[in-house]
């Protein structure tokens, strides 16, 4: 195909995804916007390309390299790819428009509307999360899910070594900020062009909502405050994310922590995550009924569950709330030193916090709080509630929301480094990583015949056991009876 049966076809499907916008005496000026992108010339890609607007966007790319018009650094192909996806995603104003008239007959339809089109214009990016590793493994917490993250790009050194010269404008300023919705981007900074946000009241500001872009699960959703303020657990957190479980049907809504440790990658901007997905923790049982003093219409208990979660269920979230900043007050003054439970360091740097999530069941609200303790030791200076140093081959990073609630998201170093491991297990010439040599020892003690066949079971199920264990790490009551009987013994003093 030449380059302008190329442009041609890439017009014209724009021209079709949103005939509101564009109409056919649009396509001259169209092809022009095109040519200005990726550069005028006769050259012809030697290959077919698929019948989608996301395909004539790749060979776009590859014509625009050609062209020299950019070079083949990541960050370049996408800046110019968002471009290209811009000519298709309506503008700010139209989207919220759509979505809030939609909303007004059907909140379902306005929520597959906007999930439509951000994976239709390519800010969700639906082919490389497909290349993703993603299972699940029996524990005795339930199902577990494990992925393995390919879906974000490694950086190119060069790209990295060019991000390094330029110069720091500080805008936007996170990747959180409303500010990013239609940003270029630039070598150190995603494309954000075809980036749009809905924006809605959440009590008495201006909150947006967005897809992420490297989903981890079906419609991970990004809910972000309009202003560039630190991350917080409050009492208006709990009323802020019962309020969007309320506002947006099917969806859950939780907040990282707010504490080093604990907390998850950006601290700096108030946000929190949401989407259409039933995790482990919300699967798991109550193994405990609890009852709290003046909140009898509150059903209350702890759930089975790796680490120390409360679950509070209830018709009034206005109650619920007011029970959940009470546990929050009282955990986070709470010390009990025989459990190695700390509520402050010695200079009075708090430790305790919480990981709350919130969900409809039943047309009632539910709240689970799931306990963070930040405190270090000699023992464990990467923390004590953290993955230890013998699961950290596998899981170092902090156990952020949704590890909290089941879901693994490990490194895509595991993908080449888990091939040797299983080579190593039935005894094939590998090159399995230093580091994993102990835990593969093992794997070969617990399993007396590993096969060809079954190598790569063995292995999964040994990754999801790991998992189970970096949870039981980050739990701050531990699942023996002495754990459990401090953890009451919390619960009843609140």
């Amino acid at each position: 195909m030449d380059s302008n049966q190329l442009i041609s076809r890439f017009v014209d499907k724009v021209i079709q995804f949103d005939p509101i916008t564009y109409s056919m005496d649009d396509k001259n000026y169209l092809v022009n916007v095109v040519l200005d992108l990726v550069g005028e010339s006769e050259l012809e890609l030697d290959r077919p390309v698929d019948d989608t607007i996301i395909a004539a966007k790749d060979a776009l790319l590859e014509l625009a390299t050609k062209n020299e018009k950019i070079n083949e650094l990541i960050a370049e192909q996408d800046i110019l790819g968002a471009k290209l996806m811009d000519l298709v995603t309506p503008i700010p104003s139209h989207v919220n428009k759509r979505f809030w008239d939609l909303y007004a007959k059907d909140p379902e339809a306005a929520l597959a509307y906007f999930y439509e089109l951000s994976q239709a214009n390519d800010y969700i990016k639906v082919a490389a999360i497909a290349k993703n590793i993603a299972y699940q493994v029996p524990t005795n917490y339930g199902d577990l899910e494990i992925t393995i993250n390919l879906s974000k790009p490694e950086k190119d050194p060069k790209q990295i070594a060019l991000a390094k010269t330029m110069k720091q404008t500080g805008y936007p300023k996170c990747q959180l900020c409303m500010e990013n919705e239609g940003y270029a981007g630039r070598v150190d900074f995603p494309a954000r062009r075809n980036h749009r946000i809905v924006r809605f009241d959440l009590g008495k500001a201006t909150w947006g909502f967005q897809y992420s872009p490297y989903a981890y699960f079906k419609e991970h959703s990004i809910f972000l405050d309009e202003k560039h303020e630190p991350m917080v657990i409050n009492k208006k957190t709990f009323e802020d994310l019962l309020q969007i479980v309320g506002k947006f049907p099917g969806y859950f809504a939780g907040s990282n922590a707010d504490l080093p440790i604990v907390g998850g990658s950006i601290l700096t901007h108030e946000h929190y995550q949401g989407g259409r997905h039933d995790f482990p923790m919300a699967k798991a049982p109550i193994s405990q009924t609890m009852h709290f003093v003046g909140f009898d219409d509150i059903q209350a208990g702890i759930v089975k569950w790796p680490m120390a979660v409360i679950r509070l269920n209830g018709k009034d979230p206005e109650r619920l709330v007011d029970l959940a900043a009470k546990i929050l007050t009282s955990w986070q003054k709470y010390s009990d030193d025989d459990a190695q439970i700390l509520a402050k360091d010695t200079d009075g740097t708090p430790h305790h916090t919480v990981t709350p999530i919130a969900r409809m069941r039943d047309d009632r609200y539910e709240l689970d709080l799931v306990l963070r303790d930040n405190q270090t030791s000699n023992e464990f200076p990467d923390g004590i509630y953290h993955p230890h140093a013998d699961v950290q081959h596998i899981k170092k990073e902090n156990i952020g929301l949704i590890e909290v609630m089941g879901l693994a998201i490990l490194p895509p170093r595991l993908k080449t480094e888990m091939a040797e491991v299983e080579k190593y297990l039935i005894d094939q010439p590998n090159e399995i990583a230093a580091y994993h040599q102990t835990w593969a020892d093992e794997i070969k003690r617990e399993n007396a015949v590993i096969s060809e066949e079954t190598v790569g079971t063995v292995v999964q199920n040994e990754v999801g056991k790991v998992f189970m264990r970096v949870l039981e790490d980050a739990g701050v009551y531990k699942q023996d009876a002495h754990g459990q009987d401090a953890f009451v013994k919390f619960i009843e003093q609140v």
